[in-house]
């Protein structure tokens, strides 16, 4: 079982999806690992430590060369798999809804594409969960990007010259990045309120020491579809909440926005008006920019001024704190084949429940049944 990872060529990732310590884990388990060189440079891991660790180092071609199995944070272009196994699984994020095309190609190219953003978010898949790792690291930055870019202080401090007030933090949406900007930014000392669509949410709200804010005995509260994930809200619910988020925004100074919904657009949460409701030196730090963001007029990677407002977002949050998010990424993926690995094949072997739900193409055809049609 030969098992290889590339060094990540989409632009701005810096993160890797093997570090030393899961290469150890691998060969553990009887696997021969091959990684190429620089892989884990942007993430602060030498090519020597994954040598020191038992891999084979070396260029692109040469890794992927016999390949059973490769990894990748992004998954790299089916070029890149020249060489690999006929049938090879590669598992890492594809962005399945939007990348279709690249889906389309590892179906043609015989190869079995493993969407690991396709988890499903049940108890033994936790510790395989990319998206939730990711997230937590990604809700933490972005609540230090945005104490970074506001031109005040965050806690309230009491002074022989007077007293600085703390800076009001919103966080719309409390999935595992909203719970972490929340918990972050109460260490930081603000005084922090939340929201989300899930009515269940009040409660992990209130645990983190923030206060919720809820449209209540509305339709479209509940939110929750399946797997834990979001869903869209109804009209009435929009409009409530679209009222209740005006008269409250506007006393922020720091919005942190994390909505999405899966194979969707992500829904706009702040309007035009709404940010000009806002003091001038606010900031609103959008998460889900990459997907089409949640705030009016945000850009990726840019810091957008909007009357007096700064929106700040990332495309690629978690990837910069690379070394965490590549540990964490790298420890789903051990866990995930690790938790199906056959002693006796000396190879993961999938079960249905979690292998067809990752699952996005084997066989030469596009067989996950998320992409139907």
């Amino acid at each position: 079982m030969r098992i290889a990872a590339l060094k990540e060529r989409a632009p701005g990732e810096n993160r890797v999806a093997i570090t030393p310590e899961t290469v150890k884990k691998f060969i553990a388990l009887g696997a021969t690992i091959a990684v190429e060189e620089g892989a884990g440079l942007a993430a602060s891991v030498t090519d020597e430590a994954y040598r020191e660790a038992g891999a084979e180092v070396v260029p692109a071609a040469k890794a992927v060369e016999g390949a059973d199995i490769v990894l990748g944070v992004q998954a790299p272009d089916v070029m890149a798999l020249a060489g690999a196994k006929p049938g090879a699984w590669v598992a890492a994020t594809f962005n399945p809804f939007r990348e279709t095309e690249r889906v389309a190609a590892y179906a043609k190219g015989g190869f079995e594409a493993l969407a690991m953003e396709f988890m499903p978010r049940i108890t033994r898949a936790q510790s395989m969960d990319v998206l939730s790792s990711q997230s937590n690291l990604a809700g933490y930055k972005a609540v230090l990007t945005a104490a970074n870019t506001y031109g005040r202080a965050f806690p309230m401090m009491m002074t022989a010259a007077g007293t600085v007030q703390a800076a009001k933090v919103f966080v719309m949406g409390v999935g595992v990045a909203g719970l972490q900007a929340i918990a972050t930014a109460k260490r930081l000392g603000a005084q922090v309120s939340a929201t989300d669509v899930r009515s269940a949410t009040k409660e992990q709200i209130q645990s983190l020491g923030a206060k919720p804010v809820f449209v209540e005995d509305v339709a479209g509260i509940e939110g929750e579809g399946s797997g834990g994930y979001a869903t869209e809200m109804s009209e009435e619910y929009q409009k409530a909440q679209a009222e209740l988020v005006s008269a409250h925004i506007a006393k922020q100074d720091i919005v942190i926005t994390t909505a999405l919904i899966p194979g969707r657009p992500a829904p706009k949460l702040i309007s035009d008006a709404q940010i000009a409701s806002m003091k001038p030196g606010s900031v609103i730090f959008d998460l889900a920019v990459a997907q089409g963001g949640n705030v009016a007029g945000s850009q990726p990677d840019q810091t957008v001024e909007k009357h007096g407002v700064k929106i700040v977002g990332y495309s690629n949050t978690a990837g910069h704190l690379a070394a965490d998010a590549s540990a964490l990424f790298a420890r789903n993926l051990y866990n995930f084949l690790s938790a199906f690995w056959d002693k006796e094949a000396g190879r993961p072997v999938l079960d249905e429940e979690i292998g067809d739900a990752v699952r996005l193409t084997q066989g030469g055809k596009v067989v996950n049944e998320r992409l139907a049609g």
